[in-house]
């Protein structure tokens, strides 16, 4: 039986875990964020989504950090990100900012500051915005989870207390403030109370929202991100929603964090930054890649051009819903991928004159089958990740089906399926690689370092691998990763089983067959030659 269906998608549709979000609330579209000045240029309201990106220079290096802004503002940036780990840092932006305006280049700086109050006071007085974590203004880790109500409240009192210098500074220099929360760097505050879970990301961020507003301080904007497509989403949508119960609406950050590189990191970034602004969501976004930092720019623009504010502000999604019926049972792995003929990495084949057939033996399946005219390769993955990402968090479906049209177009449409569910979790057929984009605070080539990585590992399908560059990122990023490789200090690593550092300070040249050998301890390896689902790129 086919179906062919035209639906509109608002911000808020139901089915999303946890949380009751009904068809008709009121989305996103119908409660404009307010206006943040970054500098000179205007974030939220009715303006453009802005695109922004990170250096990964050593900050206190000018001349190769203001090289790498001004390529990233040619590219078509419109704010850049600066690591500042410290005093030293902070001290530098001004030279920095300094030659970018000597050369003809006012774009907005935003400093980002972990772990460090007093730097992020310095680079308020400097840059047009700083990035703060709420988990780096809470009271050191704690042994215990337990904490009574009067605990609870104790402690977010000291947090208050070490935020109001920032929002002062920042009040007197007209300086805006990201609030950017990150799965897996919540308090143990909060982690004890509502858990590493979305809603305790959302009520992190919107702790700090209290404060500054109780401070009379406005000039915010708000992110909440994970490397976990589907959490990054629900959580945003949450966000939303707590931020129009409230009666207010601050411009909101998209990112999906640790993304990795390549088509895998396109594809998770579209599912997670795509959909929500294909559902009105969103104000600034920025596409993590570990890759040179100029390559994130070209895919973020194209996914603003094809998602960014819209007069309607409704994506429409024209598809079918097959049913199906299979019978090779054992092998599939719902979602499977579904296809009219076989071929790699199809589960189910279905000839076009049997689609309407249905059988009481075996298993009844549906299906999403979406059909393209894309020559441009790029255009295809984004679209079709959108597309899917929306349909099957709104009603999960045993299958997808995707065709492009277009002349002699030569793409292994299998292979983008299959890629697609990876990146929404929902079918794992290759590792996952959760690895940062690298910034002023990476000690060691994290490109390169993925690439090996990915190369001694690429048969191990289904198993979890971050490739982290530092402390900041590392342990707390990488929560269901199964191993670890972690930069620990210049040209060394630390290795983690799950949660637990297992090897640390290993020399880099070292590093990867000592990953290898962990997994082989773990019992997780498994030879090449032997791999049943080798996944060939």
């Amino acid at each position: 039986m086919i179906k062919n269906t035209r639906i509109k998608v608002h911000a808020e549709f139901s089915k999303m875990p946890n949380y009751d979000f009904a068809d008709n609330t009121s989305s996103a579209s119908d409660h404009r964020s307010a206006v943040v000045m970054v500098g000179s240029l205007p974030l939220g309201g009715d303006f453009p989504v802005r695109v922004q990106s990170m250096t990964n220079t050593d900050t206190n290096d000018v001349r190769a950090t203001v090289d790498q802004v001004m390529q990233l503002v040619d590219a078509g940036c419109n704010y850049v990100r600066i690591t500042t780990q410290g005093i030293r840092e902070a001290e530098n932006l001004e030279a920095i900012k300094g030659r970018l305006l000597s050369f003809g280049y006012d774009v907005p700086l935003i400093a980002d500051v972990h772990f460090n109050p007093k730097a992020a006071e310095l680079a308020a007085t400097i840059v047009e915005k700083v990035r703060i974590n709420p988990g780096n203004y809470t009271d050191k880790k704690q042994l215990s989870y337990n904490y009574s109500d009067a605990a609870f409240e104790e402690s977010r009192q000291r947090m208050a207390e070490r935020l109001l210098p920032l929002l002062h500074i920042c009040q007197k220099h007209n300086t805006a403030i990201r609030i950017g929360t990150n799965h897996g760097s919540l308090s143990d505050r909060m982690l004890a109370r509502f858990g590493n879970t979305p809603l305790g990301m959302v009520e992190s961020a919107l702790e700090f929202v209290d404060i500054c507003r109780r401070s009379d301080f406005h000039q915010l904007v708000l992110s909440i991100k994970s490397s976990h497509v589907p959490t990054m989403i629900e959580a945003n949508r949450l966000l939303i929603q707590r931020m129009q119960k409230a009666g207010y609406y601050y411009p909101v950050h998209l990112g999906v964090t640790e993304a990795g590189d390549g088509v895998d990191a396109r594809v998770k970034s579209a599912a997670g930054i795509g959909s929500l602004l294909a559902l009105g969501i969103g104000d600034t976004i920025r596409v993590s890649l570990t890759e040179d930092p100029v390559n994130e720019i070209p895919v973020a623009l194209n996914l603003v051009s094809l998602y960014g504010k819209k007069e309607n502000r409704v994506h429409l999604i024209t598809h079918e819903v097959i049913a199906f019926k299979s019978n090779a049972s054992g092998r599939q792995k719902p979602p499977m991928v579904v296809s009219e003929t076989m071929a790699d990495g199809v589960d189910v084949a279905i000839s076009p004159t049997r689609t309407e057939q249905r059988s009481d033996k075996g298993v009844n399946f549906t299906a999403y089958k979406l059909s393209y005219a894309e020559r441009d390769y790029e255009s295809l993955l984004l679209k079709a990740t959108v597309d899917f990402s929306i349909l099957m968090l709104k009603i999960s479906r045993e299958g997808i089906w995707l065709e492009n049209l277009t002349a002699g177009n030569t793409v292994d449409l299998p292979k983008l399926a299959l890629d697609i569910l990876q990146g929404l979790g929902l079918r794992y057929s290759k590792p996952e690689y959760i690895a940062c984009p690298s910034c002023g605070r990476t000690l060691f080539n994290l490109i390169d370092q993925l690439a090996v990585v990915r190369e001694k590992t690429r048969h191990l399908s289904g198993l979890k691998i971050a490739v982290m560059g530092c402390a900041v990122n590392g342990p707390g990023e990488m929560t269901d990763a199964d191993y670890g490789y972690v930069g620990a200090g210049k040209g060394k690593v630390n290795l983690y089983k799950k949660h637990q550092v297992v090897a640390k300070n290993i020399p880099q040249d070292e590093a990867v067959e000592a990953l290898v050998e962990l997994i082989k301890q773990g019992g997780d390896w498994v030879n090449p030659e032997e791999a049943e689902e080798f996944y060939k790129e």
